[in-house]
């Protein structure tokens, strides 16, 4: 099995958390969103993951390294490809074509889900989908009585169905949407100015390829900072209420409300933290109030009353305010 992550996107819609992190590397209690979203295929492939190839724009040797990591934490290889140009979901997979071969899994990596099932080889393509209140918001998928996909349709202005297609796909044969592919690429096919994997979707559907829907219990999407907040509550939520708390963290005169999660050689004092609250390593509290939030590494935050925010890397925060986005290494302090 093959894993194909395209996540070159700038993350415009998270600034300014992703002005000096990449969107996927932002962590969620612990992990970064890219690491969830790869253990969470791993744990529906029914067999051994091979490869991971991550398409990525210029983001340094030390995000690759750490790509590299996440390959190697579920026993695969780690491969680095690059899209230089924003055009489109199709070229984003496109770029990673020498990998499209056998069974093989394309993952979206602004998002993740939860599921219970594994994945059926036998079906040629697996469309994973959610159904949704708003369908007009994303590309959507038709299906026949019989439950087998009959078309694809981006951001329908009309009800033709509420199952959205989540960003993750499933092809029994990866070199037959490669061949797809290169065919948009070279012929220069597009929608809206860009290569859309819809299209190959459907040349493939039309020349007889069976897609079939695979439903997911729950979609967490990573698009902002309010909906990356909620889905970080969601993510804690699952850890069936734990408090998970770094042995090397001091907790001093302090109440942690579970679930949360503290890391290493954090220091808390005088607080309260949570629920729904991750505290990132070697991040210093005191004299606050914290809940529902985010708050990365190597932060220090003073009489703070903190609700719904999100807090980067290296920041300096004094003050008292309700609703935060604050990005790496900044000072702020509230008279």
């Amino acid at each position: 099995m093959n894993i194909i992550i395209p996540m070159a996107g700038m993350g415009t819609r998270m600034r300014p958390h992703t002005l000096t992190v990449p969107k996927p590397l932002i962590e969620l209690a612990g992990k970064t969103i890219v690491n969830r979203l790869v253990e969470g295929i791993a744990e529906v492939c029914a067999e051994k993951i091979e490869t991971i190839a991550f398409v990525i724009g210029d983001f340094g040797k030390d995000v690759e390294a750490k790509l590299m990591d996440i390959a190697s934490g579920v026993g695969a290889k780690g491969e680095i490809f690059y899209q230089k140009q924003a055009l489109g979901t199709a070229h984003a997979v496109w770029c990673a074509a020498p990998t499209l071969s056998g069974k093989t899994v394309v993952a979206f990596a602004d998002t993740l889900f939860y599921a219970d099932f594994k994945i059926d080889d036998g079906a040629d393509s697996i469309i994973w989908v959610k159904k949704v209140d708003n369908p007009q918001a994303y590309g959507v998928v038709k299906t026949d009585q019989n439950g087998i996909i009959e078309g694809f349709v981006e951001k329908p202005k009309e009800f033709v169905s509420d199952l959205a297609i989540i960003g993750i796909y499933y092809f029994n044969d990866g070199s037959k949407l490669r061949k797809e592919l290169d065919f948009i690429i070279e012929n220069d096919i597009r929608k809206s100015g860009e290569y859309q994997l819809t299209t190959a979707l459907e040349n493939m559907r039309e020349k007889g390829m069976v897609f079939v829907p695979g439903a997911v219990d729950e979609w967490l999407d990573c698009g902002n900072k309010d909906i990356t907040i909620e889905t970080h509550q969601r993510v804690l939520a699952r850890s069936k209420g734990a408090a998970t708390i770094s042995k090397s963290a001091k907790i001093i005169n302090s109440v942690i409300n579970e679930p949360c999660f503290i890391g290493d050689e954090v220091e808390i004092q005088d607080s309260v933290i949570g629920p729904f609250v991750s505290v990132g390593n070697r991040t210093s509290i005191t004299d606050s109030i914290i809940k529902n939030s985010i708050i990365q590494k190597n932060t220090i935050i003073e009489d703070a009353l903190m609700i719904d925010s999100m807090i980067g890397s290296n920041v300096s925060f004094k003050g008292k305010k309700t609703d935060l986005s604050i990005g790496d290494y900044n000072q702020y302090e509230i008279k």
